[in-house]
């Protein structure tokens, strides 16, 4: 019968009574077996066979388990042992041992938030301590921050009142959980009960307001507050460096009595942000010691500013290297054209044994996509799967962009049609993909389906359908597009959508109409709106138009020898030999000089990729 009522009420582990009848080797064997570090379970079924004792007796060794439990399972035997002697429902004798549990398995690494809440939710009348334990566990929670807000309110709702030790972890969940409104109210009931002036209540509102950008309400409480600790002195440091302050961070850095490696580092982080390498370089080598932070932030600032040699001599220099530091690395070499590299450094990255992660992933899809290597890439997408890692959002709209810059339209749509979520930037690279490699049709059906489904098109959706109308010829349907966007959309045309239209009408050969949109756009046009419009004279041999545009596009781009070259062939083509020579002497007057043209090649065993420069 007890067995039963117990599991109808969300105990899963139910033990047997203790039985036996002296307290004295009860105590011997609990202090053998804890000294020992036997199993906790073989101690509670030894008492279980043995011996039976009040449970009152028994408090101070259910307080010793408590605290040697290192598992949930651990925790429930004791928990059933209380329930066994005391009976369901809790009395004075039991309520403080179940708060003891309550606490332990909210806060201990080893607990269980759920089950702890479950203790929680079979108390008739929880008590101030029982609150804070769970409030308190819940804000260290990473998923569920605002059960600890949801609890402050209970506790206020039943008329138990909060007390110092519930404010700080109520203040952190509204941190965590972005509820900066509730967690001025918050601030406004400390003053109501008093406790402005206690030293952790204070302390965590100073980082609240910081980590809030409230930056005068955090300096007004840092000024006023009486002593304060090194986590106030660095919340006022993080906060100026988040706001982009580096100045007032410096000199709050500057006033610490004294500083820890947390201080440095964000110091060293806010210079990097902001591009400013040489001071933190210069705080960087005062630093009186450092951690994997301290050089992941100074290789991070290398990284953001695009120095690759530095950056990698950091690395280099890296005493020990976590995954941050090898994901960093990666990610420099990529967004810096290094794509050998990048897959280089992969490999050295999985013989050092480091766990690969979706953002490592990301970087070497990016340097794949550059490569145009399609080998390389169903490699990687099989090391994926093979190694468990989630395809998240990040990692497929990678993988649709490396699948479409490898000409893979298919495997990128099975990728994109997989998704469970899809934000703009996956619907937007599947779209230019299509688009790029003329399948227009099907870039116009998913354009219609994501405004099905909700998805609102940006300045970029546009470019990607115009590239697709451009690629197809659709010069009626890019010219609608064009003229609906800002009236239906909401987008305002932006000079890549000009270009794009200016683009198509050049490739069509509708010259005149080009040059007169141009002329009529209300941006600037740029070189590259000329120079699709050279093109298409080149295309349509149309040497006259070609002048008037060449004389925009030299004033514009002087040292681009490739628009020397184009106008050349174009006089030529149509015999104008003199203006063709023209065009060579002044290109080699101007010192400007045509880009090399560029190859890759991937090795036979699909190792290596060679890079080949040939001019012409």
């Amino acid at each position: 019968m007890l067995y039963r009522l117990l599991r109808s009420v969300s105990f899963p582990y139910i033990g047997t009574a203790f039985v036996g009848n002296k307290r004295q080797k009860i105590s011997s064997l609990w202090r053998l077996h804890s000294q020992n570090g036997y199993i906790i379970t073989n101690l509670v079924s030894m008492i279980n066979k043995q011996f039976a004792i009040r449970y009152s007796s028994l408090k101070p060794q259910f307080d010793n388990l408590v605290i040697k439990c290192k598992s949930i399972r651990q925790f429930k035997q004791v928990h059933a042992q209380i329930i066994v002697h005391e009976g369901f429902l809790p009395h004075e004798t039991s309520l403080p041992e179940l708060c003891r549990l309550a606490s332990f398995c909210a806060i201990s690494p080893h607990g269980n938030l759920f089950y702890a809440k479950t203790i929680f939710d079979q108390q008739p009348n929880p008590t101030v301590q029982l609150y804070n334990a769970l409030v308190r566990g819940f804000s260290a929670s990473p998923t569920q921050p605002q059960e600890a807000i949801f609890l402050f309110r209970q506790m206020l709702r039943n008329g138990v009142g909060p007390n110092n030790m519930t404010f700080p972890f109520v203040i952190k969940s509204c941190t965590l959980s972005s509820s900066i409104e509730f967690g001025i109210l918050v601030h406004t009931h400390i003053l109501k009960c008093g406790f402005e002036s206690d030293f952790y209540v204070q302390s965590s509102l100073i980082k609240f307001y910081a980590d809030a950008k409230r930056l005068p309400s955090a300096k007004k409480l840092f000024d006023v507050h009486p002593e304060r600790d090194i986590v106030c002195w660095n919340s006022m440091v993080d906060a100026y460096v988040k706001s982009g302050h580096m100045d007032l961070a410096r000199q709050v850095f500057d006033q610490m009595p004294h500083r820890d490696v947390i201080s440095w580092n964000s110091m060293i982080n806010g210079y990097g942000i902001a591009g400013n390498l040489d001071e933190a370089k210069r705080l960087f080598d005062q630093m009186p010691e450092r951690n994997i932070v301290s050089w992941n932030s100074m290789l991070a600032g290398y990284v953001k500013c695009g120095n690759v040699e530095d950056a990698l001599r950091i690395f280099r220099h890296m005493p020990y290297r976590d995954v941050v530091s090898w994901n960093a690395m990666l990610a420099c070499y990529a967004q810096n054209g290094k794509p050998n590299e990048t897959l280089a450094l992969f490999d050295e990255m999985k013989l050092a044994g480091i766990r690969v992660d979706e953002t490592t992933v990301v970087s070497v899809l990016s340097a794949i996509g550059q490569l145009g290597v399609l080998d390389k890439g169903l490699h990687l997408y099989l090391y994926i799967s093979e190694q468990g890692i989630n395809i998240n959002l990040i990692v497929g709209t990678a993988l649709i962009d490396m699948y479409v810059k490898c000409g893979n339209i298919t495997e990128a749509s099975k990728i994109f049609n997989s998704m469970q979520t899809k934000d703009i930037l996956a619907w937007n690279t599947m779209l230019i993909g299509m688009g790029m490699h003329g399948y227009a049709k099907d870039a116009q059906n998913l354009f219609k389906q994501m405004q099905k489904e909700g998805m609102a098109p940006n300045d970029m959706t546009f470019v990607g359908m115009l590239i697709a109308f451009c690629h197809a010829g659709m010069i009626k349907e890019g010219q609608e597009l064009l003229s609906s966007m800002e009236g239906a959309y909401g987008v305002e045309p932006k000079v890549e959508h000009y270009g794009c239209v200016i683009d198509l009408l050049s490739r069509g050969g509708r010259l005149e109409e080009a040059l007169d949109l141009i002329r009529k756009m209300p941006v600037e046009p740029n070189a590259y709106i000329w120079g699709a419009l050279l093109g298409g004279c080149k295309i349509h041999g149309n040497a006259q138009v070609a002048e008037a545009v060449g004389k925009y596009l030299l004033d514009l781009e002087p040292q681009h020898g490739g628009r020397y070259i184009l106008l050349s062939n174009i006089y030529a083509e149509a015999k104008n030999w003199d203006d063709a020579r023209m065009m060579r002497d002044l290109m080699e007057a101007k010192g400007a000089a045509k880009v090399a043209g560029l190859s890759v090649i991937e090795s036979e065993d699909g190792r290596d990729c060679k890079e080949y420069i040939y001019h012409k």
